[in-house]
């Protein structure tokens, strides 16, 4: 019996902090002035998108998530200028030049065919409108490994071995060139952040919300109470804890880009 949700508000907000740092980042290389409409593909529980009100007084911000837990935690957060809806970003798409600003976090890399959704979201922006992107980067981190690993393994293989597995992620240069190509100024980079996380099991906590969120839903209840402990004794091994807490290092890949015309 599998009874976790597809997607867990509580769970994803612990660390919302450090979740939320690569977002302001984001924003910050925005150079958009008073847009009109802004549009979060991904936006989560909404705490992050709702700080898109603030850096932009003037404008109406519609958040969009394929997960109806999220957005059911999101909805508190709406106002006259904020609103959210459950929609899938592969299907997603406007007016042709209707959007001034579109933000999508740590989304992007649940989908292998990301690059081509690129062109559509250029599509929908107006001329000298503006496209960020963060995608975590951290596909090789012993956090991952170490989750491929023992999905494959018995008894956790049966259910849990394809579920481990994620698409390869583009890069800066790759982002550069794509957007490039569809008439985009691009400024791409990419930084390992050294987050510090306090509390027991910290690190089980933070990919409990992300990486590992499909490996643990695909396990009947008692496998998956076991596949915890074997995963958490081993990330321990790989994040040792220290007295000011156990340091995550954390790569995230940004492209900003504006339509020229």
């Amino acid at each position: 019996m599998r009874t976790s949700p597809v997607w867990n508000p509580e769970q994803y907000n612990k660390y919302a902090d450090e979740r939320g740092r690569p977002f302001a980042d984001l924003v910050a290389r925005v150079r958009a002035e008073q847009p009109g409409l802004v549009v979060d593909l991904g936006c989560g529980p909404g705490n992050l998108t709702a700080t898109l009100v603030h850096r932009w007084p003037g404008a109406t911000v519609l958040g969009v998530d394929s997960s109806p837990e999220m957005i059911e935690e999101a909805r508190p957060l709406a106002t006259e200028q904020l609103s959210f809806e459950v929609g899938d970003l592969r299907q997603w798409s406007a007016e042709p030049g209707s959007v001034d600003v579109i933000v999508t976090n740590a989304t992007l890399q649940w989908i292998p065919e990301q690059l081509d959704l690129l062109p559509g979201f250029v599509r929908a922006l107006a001329p000298g409108g503006w496209l960020a992107i963060q995608i975590p980067g951290n596909g090789n981190a012993p956090s991952h490994a170490i989750l491929r690993e023992l999905a494959a393994t018995d008894p956790y293989a049966e259910y849990a071995k394809d579920k481990s597995l994620r698409p390869d992620v583009p890069g800066p240069a790759e982002y550069v060139a794509a957007l490039t190509a569809e008439g985009c100024t691009v400024d791409a980079w990419e930084t390992t952040y050294s987050h510090v996380l306090q509390g027991k099991n910290a690190i089980l906590e933070w990919v409990k919300g992300t990486g590992a969120r499909p490996v643990l839903q695909s396990l009947p209840d008692d496998l998956r109470e076991r596949f915890e402990a074997e995963y958490g004794a081993r990330l321990n091994d790989a994040y040792p804890p220290k007295p000011f807490g156990t340091v995550l290092p954390f790569r995230r890949i940004f492209a900003v880009a504006r339509k020229d015309s």
